[in-house]
Formats: structure tokens, C-alpha cells, sequence
């Protein structure tokens, strides 16, 4: 799996050395502009209301009142420490419906552009078709629903196990590493498809090399510590990386 993660991290190098080599910035910037708006605005909206219900959970459960009478500096600091567990489960909540509503409507130019780079990649020729650019996208959308509904099973149980002390110290990062794989499944999906993988044939494939998905996954929420430029980037760096690391996998075989 380490060799696949090193895979991953590297095809975003060469990802970015492909699209200025071969100018393909109208199909990052167009998708990428939108998706930056959108992420902007959600993440304004959920820092803003999530920090209101904690707030009014904590008060309406008479927790906040409890904590100023025990005056505990041990106790608000565990406290503290639940809260930020909480909110980063709650973002990894609101990550997935976001990433995977913006899947399904970017699908049908994330299908062209994993295919237009393994065009140009391999030399191969893939003719356009509507027909199948309309297949490529709406399994893209199947997978990003069955992706969105095991998820959210997951983050459901990762929740759960937050409430546990110290043992729920370690569910932000479990959330991180699931959200990972999933977005990168999505990515890695594109070119499972154009190898005439079935969904479960491609399911399986990709938990073989679930490195590749994890790698992925984790180079597209690490853009996201640049603002606005990595916002704007991300999404089709990451298509085009899955594209790249799938090959460069299969030519290492």
C-alpha cells in the first residue's frame, strides 16, 4: 500500500506537468471556478451553524450551566477537546454530500477529462461519443451515490465511537482516511470504466489498490490548506492524477 501512496502523491506532480505541457487549464479553471464559489459558501455556512448547535446543545442539555458551576480546568479542556472531535466529524459530514453533489454534476466533464488524458497519455484513441460520454456519466453518478451511502454508514459509526473517551480521540483521523478512499474511488473509477470493469469488478479492483484511492484522496484535501488556488485546482488535479497513477501502476506490472 506504501508504494501505491507514493505512486499517488507523485501523479499530482506529474499531473501538473501534463496540464501545462499539454494546456488543458479551460478544463481545470471552468469546473474549478464553481467548485471553489460553492466550497467557499458551504464552508461559511456550516463553520457559522455548526458552532450554533453545538452552542444550543450544550444549553439545552444544561451542560454549559453544569461546567460553570464545577469549574474544572481538567474537565473544559476534555470538553473542548469533544467539541473539536464533533466539528471535525460534522465537516467530514458536510465534505461528503458536498464532494459527492459536485461529482454527480461535474461527471460528465471529469468522464472526458481522466479519458482525454489517458488519450494523450498512451496514445490510445477513445472517439467521442455522446452516447458513451452519457454512460460514463451517469455511472459516475451510481458510484458517487453507493460511495455516498457506505460513507455516511461509516461516519455514523465513527461518530459514535467520538463519545467514547480517549478511544473517540482517533475518530477524526478514521473519518479523514475513509473520506480519502472514497473520493479517490470516484477518481480511480473514470479509468475502470474505460477498461470495461463492471461497477463490482471495478469495486474490487480498486480495494486492491486502495492506495492509489487513499493517496488520491489525501493530495485533493491537502490542496484544499491553499486557499482559493488549491480550491480552484483540486477537483480536476485529481482526476487527472487518478488517470496518471493507474497507468504508471499498470505499466509497473
Amino acid at each position: 500500500m506504501l508504494k501505491e501512496l507514493i505512486i499517488a502523491f507523485q501523479s499530482y506532480f506529474a499531473a501538473h506537468k501534463f496540464i501545462v505541457k499539454h494546456r488543458l487549464w479551460k478544463w481545470i479553471l471552468i469546473p474549478g471556478i464553481i467548485y471553489a464559489i460553492l466550497f467557499a459558501t458551504g464552508m461559511y455556512f456550516f463553520w457559522v451553524y455548526s458552532n450554533e448547535f453545538i452552542t444550543y446543545i450544550f444549553q439545552q442539555t444544561g451542560l454549559a450551566a453544569w461546567l460553570d458551576t464545577m469549574k474544572d480546568g481538567l474537565l473544559n479542556l476534555l470538553v473542548i477537546v469533544a467539541q473539536i472531535i464533533i466539528m471535525s466529524i460534522g465537516l467530514s459530514f458536510f465534505f461528503s454530500f458536498f464532494k459527492y453533489a459536485f461529482l454527480v454534476v461535474g461527471s460528465p466533464i471529469f468522464a472526458y477529462l481522466s479519458e482525454k488524458t489517458d488519450s494523450m497519455k498512451t496514445g490510445k484513441n477513445f472517439p467521442f461519443s455522446f452516447s458513451r460520454l452519457l454512460a460514463d456519466a451517469k455511472r459516475g453518478i451510481a458510484i458517487a451515490a453507493r460511495n455516498l451511502l457506505w460513507q455516511t454508514t461509516y461516519l455514523i459509526a465513527i461518530l459514535a465511537l467520538s463519545f467514547v473517551p480517549v478511544i473517540g480521540w482517533v475518530a477524526p483521523l478514521i473519518a479523514f482516511m475513509v473520506e480519502c478512499y472514497y473520493f479517490g474511488f470516484s477518481m480511480l473509477d473514470y479509468s475502470a470504466e474505460r477498461k470495461e470493469l463492471s461497477v463490482q469488478e471495478s469495486i474490487q479492483y480498486i480495494s486492491t489498490h486502495r492506495g492509489l484511492a487513499v493517496g488520491n484522496g489525501m493530495l485533493f484535501y491537502g490542496m484544499h490548506f491553499i486557499p482559493v488556488l488549491g480550491w480552484i485546482l483540486a477537483p480536476s488535479y485529481a482526476v487527472v492524477a487518478a488517470t496518471i497513477s493507474v497507468i504508471d501502476k499498470e505499466n509497473m506490472v
